[in-house]
């Protein structure tokens, strides 16, 4: 944890280490980084929870409340909202604060769980988890910057990596948990269960949250060029949020007019992210811009699949939910394995070749999963399949953080790292309701149909492939990892 904005500029080892100071100080459990390592933990820990036991439990939920329609929206609508918090967080993180918008990002994720757990009907529900993405939208944008502004860059794989183990007991506990509880009690519990743990550890990480360095003071032609861009990027938010429900909600349901839904989403959602994110990054340009991009390629690929899992496992072959929780589990453990090997050889290796190895095992996995369709296949390989998928992201998913981190100028890491989330949750976002969509029109009189599960699917690794091919686009210099100064200066990133 980072009490001294000094702390910076103090001199250093090559390894990264301040001078005079030990390897176990240099550690994320030194004493003054120990509570901002615990609290994002425990942050990490409760979203994690709350997803994997939202996605195991919902065929439940959908049978109970009706609207297989707006299977898709409960996903699509919590990152939507995300969109929002994301963009939110990151205008008041540039401008120095950080507790702001951890603490309007836990009233507001608290506040969705409320409405979903007593939710009457889908459309609430999905009402309840927009106002639940809104708050989460704002929780990794604040852990980003702290990782960049209270970690020397040897420590931040290791923070990527130990925020990603975040998920083992989660993964172990939560998807068996939520299956039993809604089994056994009422799945409504699983939503109002989280509420005393997500107040016990906002109040244990606020103090970390708060003792990190505020935004570095900027000279008045920087200062007046940032608060142009923020008063510009709040509407520009809000049209891309537009564009990307008009393009979901166009292809639940096509025919003339949904067709121009989506043609109306694109005109005016794809400049929208353009000028939202460093410029080039639409067009994958070197470096920068295609790190950001690609994690938007990552997402799409793997959660257009993967909230459809248990969809794959309880309705079509008709297996319990217990099963795919195994397999959310699965995909955590593995996941978790894949970030560790990236933070031990990333440094060596490179990003480039992380990036290359997760799209190709992530595109593996995808493929494999997809035997399950086949009745013949026994359900129970869908556990050690979808695994393959997560360790994929393992190896791949902190990769473009880590280039951020590296790549951005600190006045700039908010922005930098709004725009890398903005990927993320729109790739998810897009992926799991165009997922949504191909389901609806292959599951005719509210059944779920192998056809548009299989859409689903195919259209992933179409996606994964896609990422594949513009890692080429990183650059030698950022896919090999050497830093920046060593071959020319950074260049800010802005918007086009």
């Amino acid at each position: 944890m980072v009490s001294d904005p000094a702390e910076s500029i103090e001199p250093t080892t090559p390894s990264g280490r301040v001078r005079g100071e030990s390897a176990t100080a240099d550690s994320l459990w030194s004493t003054r980084r120990r509570a901002l390592t615990i609290g994002l933990i425990l942050n990490v820990t409760i979203v994690a929870s709350e997803a994997l036991a939202v996605g195991t439990i919902l065929p439940i939920v959908a049978g109970d409340l009706g609207g297989i329609d707006l299977y898709g929206w409960v996903f699509s609508g919590f990152f939507l909202g995300s969109l929002l918090g994301i963009v939110v967080a990151g205008i008041v993180i540039d401008r120095g604060s950080l507790v702001r918008p951890f603490v309007a990002g836990i009233g507001l994720f608290s506040l969705g769980l409320l409405i979903g757990g007593l939710a009457p009907s889908m459309a609430v529900l999905v009402a309840g988890r927009v106002i639940q993405g809104f708050g989460a939208g704002a929780i990794p944008a604040v852990a980003y910057v702290s990782i960049g502004r209270a970690m020397p860059e040897p420590l931040r794989p290791r923070m990527f990596a130990t925020l990603s183990t975040a998920w083992i007991l989660p993964g172990v506990i939560g998807p068996v948990a939520a299956s039993a509880v809604a089994a056994l009690l009422h799945w409504r519990l699983v939503f109002l269960g989280l509420l005393p743990f997500i107040a016990v550890a906002a109040w244990l990480t606020l103090p970390a949250i708060r003792a990190v360095a505020p935004t570095p003071p900027q000279d008045e032609p920087a200062a007046r060029a940032a608060a142009a861009r923020h008063r510009s990027v709040l509407p520009l938010a809000a049209v891309l949020v537009v564009g990307s429900g008009l393009i979901v909600a166009g292809l639940s349901r096509l025919g003339p007019a949904p067709l121009l839904e989506i043609a109306a989403g694109a005109m005016i959602g794809i400049p929208a992210f353009a000028r939202l994110t460093p410029r080039g990054t639409i067009v994958a340009a070197t470096g920068l811009p295609a790190a950001i991009l690609l994690r938007g390629f990552l997402t799409f690929a793997f959660f257009s699949a993967d909230a459809y899992v248990p969809l794959a496992i309880q309705d079509w072959r008709g297996d319990s939910a217990l099963l795919s929780g195994l397999a959310y589990m699965a995909a955590t453990l593995t996941w978790t394995g894949g970030s560790w090997v990236n933070a031990h050889r990333i440094q060596q290796l490179g990003p480039g070749r992380f990036l290359r190895a997760g799209f190709v095992v992530l595109l593996c996995g995808i493929v494999a999963f997809m035997a399950i369709f086949v009745r013949g296949v026994p359900t129970w390989l869908a556990v050690p399949l979808w695994g393959v998928a997560g360790f994929g992201m393992g190896l791949a998913y902190a990769t473009p953080s880590l280039i951020v981190l590296r790549e951005a100028p600190s006045a700039d890491q908010g922005a930098a790292t709004a725009a890398l989330q903005l990927s993320d949750v729109l790739g998810s976002s897009l992926g799991t309701g165009i997922g949504g969509a191909l389901i609806v029109l292959g599951s005719p009189a509210g059944r779920t149909g192998v056809e548009g599960l299989l859409a689903t699917f195919v259209l992933a690794a179409g996606i994964a492939l896609a990422g594949l091919l513009i890692t080429r686009r990183l650059g030698p210099r950022v896919a090999a990892g050497r830093p920046p100064e060593a071959v020319a200066p950074k260049t800010e990133p802005a918007p086009a």
